[in-house]
């Protein structure tokens, strides 16, 4: 019996783009199923009652949710195919732990970038970059974070590219000129159509953030 497997998403979710790659590196076809997060359906309340929030898998009538802990579990489901962490445990811990730092540390930088005042902006948007420095050195000459294969690292980090855009224009921030290293491994990522087709694309993000920036009443910081 073939599986059912459904994806409860929401396209501009960095969030929701983990799992789309994910789902894409292993071939695995699903039902995508749109949310409107301002008027939440009720399949996604009765699937993630807890924090109602997207993206939420759905395999056989189950829900999986929280980003990573969706993509940990195609990789435990679907092991046989395209593996998306190593097989030796310390260094499936030490991706866990470099998915666990941009799961932290990235997304409040992230979000401080995004909506702060001017003040602590410029602040927000040099340990932005200091972070991304980081990542770099982790990278070193690897392909991948996941070394020659697009993997755990890489999945937990790429859809924050399609935010870029919208970055540089309200920050003062040149994140290719920056972090030379990240962006060529931004380019390498986006190669992949398992990546490319997963991502939001950048103007149509940026004119998202634009209109709810408007809505938080945020929309001068930056500009």
């Amino acid at each position: 019996m073939e599986d059912e497997i459904v994806l409860l998403d929401f396209w501009p979710s960095l969030f929701g783009a983990r799992v789309r790659i994910a789902l894409a590196e292993k071939g695995i076809k699903y039902d995508s199923k749109e949310e409107d997060l301002r008027s939440k359906s009720p399949l996604l309340l009765q699937m993630n009652p807890i924090y109602k929030q997207i993206p939420v898998l759905i395999h056989n009538g189950k829900p999986i949710c929280d980003s990573l802990i969706v993509v940990q579990y195609i990789e435990d489901v679907w092991n046989d195919r395209n593996p998306l962490l190593p097989s030796a445990p310390y260094h499936r811990a030490q991706a866990r732990f470099w998915a666990d730092y941009v799961e932290k540390k990235i997304f409040e930088l992230w979000s401080k970038v995004w909506t702060s005042k001017r003040e602590e902006q410029e602040v927000a948007e040099k340990e932005f970059i200091e972070a991304l420095k980081l990542l770099e050195d982790q990278l070193g000459d690897k392909t991948y974070f996941g070394g020659d294969n697009l993997g755990f690292v890489d999945i937990a980090l790429v859809p924050y590219y399609g935010w870029f855009k919208a970055y540089e224009t309200f920050g003062n921030l040149n994140i290719e000129s920056e972090c030379p290293k990240f962006n060529a491994w931004v380019k390498r990522c986006l190669q992949k159509e398992s990546v490319s087709k997963s991502l939001p694309n950048q103007h149509k993000i940026y004119e998202f953030s634009v209109e709810l920036r408007k809505k938080l009443g945020i929309e001068s910081v930056g500009i």
